[in-house]
């Protein structure tokens, strides 16, 4: 391994681990051990590692602090690494933010994106298991409950967060979008009736499940969302079939 290799393996360590890190020595698995490909391996997982870290201290602070009241040095802090790290990966409050999202959301875009592109026999049972996953998926998994419940109650609607607000506002007009052409596949495979104005019905739907997911967040203790999630999708899934007051004039 060249000097200029190990010196920049170095630097790029220290930027990982803040001195309150359990790393003392960034280069002492370097050293003496000649193997380029081995070093750039371990590189590369810890700094997946570090990233991990810093995502999971974002949902930790975002949802005790606020998205507002939040500022990277916290997380930074929460994380045990520096700010340089969290540059390394995120260019901003932002972008770190989607980030976080991303990871609780991504199943659940692929599974709605799959419905809308109209893959598949039985969009709307498609739509069902998503609604059904997104639900369990909440009450089961802390990382998926933290996340909603920043997007719900901690994101607060000020000038500070305009931009992820905006964030907010593209990813539910996107769903509605999404939710409307699953209703029209639907329709097109004899699912729904014919003159179901998805336009309404998709606007409701979405509503609907962000409406229960809200309330739950509040008070969990109040209903238990895992076990009462295929009445409540299932209902919603009556409304479009039976609800004259869905039907277009």
């Amino acid at each position: 391994m060249t000097g200029v290799a190990v010196l920049y393996i170095y630097i790029h360590m220290c930027m990982y681990i803040s001195p309150a890190g359990v790393v003392s020595d960034p280069m002492a698995h370097v050293r003496g051990t000649g193997q380029t490909i081995d070093m750039a391996r371990a590189t590369k997982e810890e700094a997946q590692e570090t990233r991990n870290r810093i995502l999971d201290a974002a949902e930790d602070v975002f949802h005790r602090q606020g998205v507002a009241r939040t500022s990277l040095a916290d997380i930074a802090e929460a994380a045990h690494v520096t700010r340089g790290a969290i540059y390394w990966h995120f260019k901003n409050k932002l972008e770190l933010f989607d980030a976080m999202c991303e990871r609780v959301r991504l199943p659940m875009v692929e599974m709605v994106r799959e419905s809308a592109e109209g893959k598949g026999d039985d969009p709307l049972g498609q739509l069902r298991a998503t609604c059904l996953f997104v639900f369990r998926e909440t009450a089961n998994n802390p990382h998926a409950r933290k996340v909603f419940g920043i997007l719900f109650h901690r994101c607060e609607y000020i000038d500070a967060t305009q931009g992820f607000v905006a964030l907010q506002q593209e990813t539910l007009n996107t769903g509605a979008r999404n939710i409307e052409r699953i209703l029209e596949n639907a329709i097109a495979r004899g699912q729904l009736p014919a003159d179901l104005d998805t336009r309404l019905a998709a606007i409701l739907f979405q509503a609907s499940w962000r409406g229960l997911l809200s309330n739950w967040l509040i008070s969990p203790e109040s209903f238990d969302l895992a076990q009462d999630a295929e009445r409540f999708v299932d209902a919603c899934m009556d409304s479009l079939r039976q609800a004259p007051s869905l039907r277009r004039r």
